[in-house]
C-alpha cells in the first residue's frame, strides 16, 4: 500500500482519481477548498485537508507524509471564469503547482502528475493537434497551465519525474451540474435534465474532443506507472471530432422528454474547436480511450436523471 496526495478530491476528476486509488487499497490524502466541489463527494477513507493548494501553511502540514506520487488535479478549471479574477487563477493553478513541487522535493516524492489542459494550445486549424504545436492560449487559465508545465520541467532537473496530462474535454457521472460556466457536456446535460431547454453560447458548428472521466483516470494511473523518468507532456484525447450540434442531438436522444435548443451569446476566451492527436499517449503511456461518447453520455444522463429523481423525493 502506498500513500498518494490527490488534490481536488471533492471535485469531479479528483474524486474519481481518489476513489480509484482507494479501491486499489492505497491511502489517499487530499486538499480541497470546496469552492466548486462538495465535502460529501470526497470518497470514503480519504484524509481531507480543507484549504487552498497555494496556501504555504497548509502545504507545510503535509511534510509529515511520504507520498508515492502527487496527483495535482485541483485548481480553477474554466477559461471563462479565469477572466473574472486572473490573479486568483494564476495562484490556484501556477502558484499551487510550484508549492507542491517544492513539497515533493522536500519529502523525496519522485513522481508528480499534473492535470494540464488543451487550452494551452489556443485556437488552431481544424486538424489533429499534437504536443509540439505552438502554445498560444486564449485565456488566463491556459497561461497558468503553461507556467505550471514549465515549473515541472525545471523540477525535473531535481529528480522529480513530472507528467503534464493535457486533458481535453472531460465528462461523466459526478460532474458538477450546478456550474453553468465550466464543462460543455455538464452544462448542456444539466440544462436538458432540469430545464428541458439548452442555451448554447456560440455556433452549433463549434467542436470538441470529449474524453470520459474513467479514461482520464486511467491516464493518470498510466502516468504514475510509466518507467521513463524524463519530463512528459501528453494529450489525453480521443482524436474524434464532435460538433456542438452532434452533442446536443445525442443528449436529446437520451432524454425521455422533449428538449428545446437556443443559440445566443458567446463566451470569453472560447475557441471554435480543437481535437487532439493521442498517438503520443499510446506510445509513451500505452493509453488509449476505451469509452465511446454515445455510451459514456448515456451513462452520464442516466446518472443525472436519477439524481434529479432523488432530489424530487
Amino acid at each position: 500500500m502506498s500513500t498518494f496526495l490527490v488534490t481536488g478530491a471533492a471535485g469531479f476528476i479528483g474524486g474519481a482519481m481518489a476513489k480509484k486509488l482507494i479501491d486499489q487499497g492505497h491511502k489517499v490524502v487530499t486538499i480541497d477548498n470546496l469552492s466548486t466541489g462538495y465535502r460529501e463527494a470526497i470518497p470514503e477513507g480519504v484524509e481531507f485537508y480543507k484549504g487552498d493548494c497555494q496556501d504555504y501553511s497548509l502545504i507545510n502540514k503535509l511534510e509529515k507524509y511520504s507520498f508515492g506520487a502527487i496527483f495535482h488535479i485541483a485548481g480553477q478549471s474554466s477559461g471563462e471564469i479565469s477572466y473574472d479574477d486572473p490573479v486568483y487563477d494564476l495562484q490556484t493553478n501556477a502558484q499551487s503547482t510550484l508549492l507542491l513541487l517544492k513539497l515533493a522535493l522536500k519529502t523525496n516524492c519522485k513522481k508528480f502528475i499534473y492535470a494540464s489542459t488543451m487550452s494551452v494550445y489556443g485556437a488552431k486549424e481544424d486538424r489533429l493537434i499534437a504536443e509540439d504545436e505552438l502554445l498560444e492560449p486564449k485565456s488566463f487559465y491556459g497561461v497558468g497551465k503553461i507556467a505550471s508545465e514549465q515549473y515541472m520541467r525545471i523540477y525535473q532537473d531535481y529528480g522529480i519525474t513530472s507528467t503534464a496530462l493535457r486533458l481535453f474535454n472531460i465528462y461523466g457521472p459526478g460532474q458538477n451540474l450546478k456550474n453553468f460556466r465550466q464543462g460543455m457536456v455538464s452544462i448542456f446535460v444539466a440544462q436538458a435534465v432540469y430545464n428541458e431547454h439548452i442555451h448554447v453560447k456560440g455556433s452549433a458548428d463549434r467542436f470538441r474532443d470529449f474524453v470520459n472521466v474513467d479514461d482520464a483516470v486511467d491516464a493518470f494511473i498510466a502516468a504514475y506507472e510509466r518507467e521513463s523518468n524524463h519530463y512528459l507532456d501528453v494529450n489525453i484525447s480521443t482524436a474524434q471530432k464532435t460538433t456542438v450540434k452532434q452533442l446536443i442531438r445525442l443528449i436529446q436522444e437520451n432524454i425521455p422528454y422533449d428538449v428545446t435548443t437556443e443559440f445566443k451569446g458567446s463566451t470569453s476566451g472560447d475557441i471554435f474547436g480543437i481535437v487532439g492527436d493521442n498517438s503520443k499517449a499510446f506510445k509513451t503511456l500505452n493509453w488509449k480511450p476505451r469509452i465511446k461518447l454515445d455510451e459514456g453520455l448515456k451513462e452520464m444522463i442516466d446518472w443525472a436523471l436519477k439524481l434529479k429523481t432523488q432530489k424530487v423525493k
